[in-house]
């Protein structure tokens, strides 16, 4: 079946006097109506240029390039920038990470919805007035009329990422990316736009591309989960396969850092070293610097992605050797 969105071999680079840097390094996955993906990793592993990529929204400093980027079957790989704007908003939405900085500062939170629906969707001031109000509710906005006329730093940070998730939705896209959604949000807070966002997917059968560092919030709410490391595609597997039969060094060691509260508390498992700069990544598996199980092979040879069963891919030269924490 074809998917609602198909990309196949997209890179991101930035060029500037120190050399080229490598931001994303051919990536390629598909995503089916309705289906709810997680994209999780360390920061620097490229999931919010991912995520730009898809919408049209990298910085004009970034060059992109992918052997298919299918969005509902229109190829946009090969055409200029300004053919995602057909899809934007009205096949496609995004949620940022910051509201406060994504929300313009100086319009009233319901003028800003209330423009997606004039613009994408044709209402007329009245109706998309009165839609934009039904919208607030949709979202759970506490006393939706009077936020209305409200400005963002009227707001909390929980209410204006829901005026975020209102704009997203107000032409009906059928695929939602929400990049890191819960970012800066105290924990209650986090849970509510959680439930929200799971509410809201599953009642309206839209496809979710859920961006986060939690690991907690990819099982909770993805079907099918993409673990990135450094620009590449580490491991994609069903969302039991990741955390029963993790095949990646690297999302071995991401499950192994969230603390159990079925054992004692002792020292927190951490992963060694850092994420590469753009500059200067490694020419060989972009994680061998910091695995513990790397071999000499490691360094020299770029990992492909290597089917280990249906729906599971892990881009690692020995990955049947760490199943179950085992070394071949």
């Amino acid at each position: 079946m074809a998917g609602l969105l198909e990309i196949d071999g997209l890179s991101v680079w930035l060029t500037a006097a120190s050399g080229r840097s490598s931001i994303l390094d051919d990536v390629s996955f598909s995503l089916q109506p309705g289906e709810v993906l997680g994209v999780v990793g360390e920061s620097g592993s490229g999931k919010s240029v991912l995520a730009l990529s898809i919408v049209g929204l990298l910085p004009a400093a970034l060059s992109a390039r992918a052997r298919s980027l299918r969005l509902l079957g229109d190829e946009l790989s090969t055409r200029p920038r300004e053919a995602f704007r057909a899809h934007r908003g009205r096949d496609v939405a995004m949620i940022f990470q910051e509201p406060m900085t994504s929300l313009n500062p100086v319009m009233r939170v319901g003028t800003q919805i209330a423009e997606v629906l004039t613009w994408r969707r044709g209402m007329s001031q009245a109706a998309a007035n009165r839609r934009t109000i039904e919208l607030l509710e949709q979202v759970e906005m506490p006393q939706a009329a009077s936020c209305f006329g409200t400005y963002p730093h009227e707001l909390s940070g929980g209410m204006r990422q829901r005026v975020m998730i209102a704009i997203a939705l107000a032409a009906n896209p059928k695929l939602l990316i929400a990049d890191e959604p819960t970012t800066a949000l105290d924990v209650t807070v986090q849970a509510q736009i959680l439930r929200l966002l799971t509410h809201l997917q599953r009642s309206t059968g839209l496809s979710l591309i859920l961006i986060t560092h939690d690991i907690g919030v990819i099982a909770e709410l993805a079907e099918r989960v993409m673990v990135m490391y450094a620009g590449r595609i580490a491991e994609v597997a069903p969302v039991g396969t990741i955390f029963d039969a993790p095949a990646h060094p690297y999302t071995q060691a991401l499950l192994a850092s969230v603390p159990d509260i079925r054992q004692q508390r002792g020292r927190l498992a951490t992963i060694a070293g850092t994420v590469p700069d753009a500059l200067s990544m490694p020419s060989g598996c972009r994680f061998a610097p910091r695995c513990p199980h790397r071999r000499d092979v490691c360094a020299a040879t770029p990992p492909a992605l290597t089917v280990l069963a249906a729906g599971h891919e892990v881009g690692c030269l020995r990955p049947f050797g760490y199943l179950a924490g085992r070394v071949a």
